[in-house]
């Protein structure tokens, strides 16, 4: 079994809250995930991602999408060529593409950094994540 651990940012969000966010790589460059175990996918700001991919690359669903404080939004999709999050590296991920403008709106205005994407379950059950709050880490393993 193969493993990789990536340290997490704790952020404190108003009162007793926080957010978890972790450093991945897209197609070489450096992007902040925010950790969503309520999260069914990991997803990737509309917005943001453009730093990332060519934006002729998006493709519009026809599905609206629920969550992340909103009751529907309208999602686009697409492949990013290479994610690493530490030693994995996932080639031709096909992804879903936000308006995650209303978080990094909410961090701008406390003063937090801005996320490029959310890493979600489907990710987190693929390898077997455990986030150990007490070191700040997030271990993930695979075959």
């Amino acid at each position: 079994m193969k493993k990789t651990v990536l340290p997490i940012q704790v952020l404190f969000i108003e009162e007793d809250g926080f957010h978890l966010l972790i450093q991945a790589f897209l197609n070489n460059k450096k992007a902040w995930m925010l950790i969503d175990t309520g999260a069914s996918k990991t997803v990737f700001d509309k917005e943001r991602i453009k730093k990332f991919v060519d934006e002729d690359e998006f493709e519009l669903n026809e599905k609206l999408s629920t969550g992340l404080g909103t009751n529907s939004m309208q999602t686009h999709s697409a492949i990013i060529k290479k994610i690493k999050f530490g030693e994995i590296a996932i080639k031709n991920f096909k992804t879903i593409l936000l308006d995650l403008s209303h978080v990094n709106d909410s961090y701008h205005k406390l003063d937090l950094p801005v996320i490029d994407g959310v890493l979600g379950s489907d990710l987190m059950v693929q390898y077997d994540a455990v986030i150990d709050y007490k070191s700040k880490e997030l271990r993930l393993r695979w075959k």
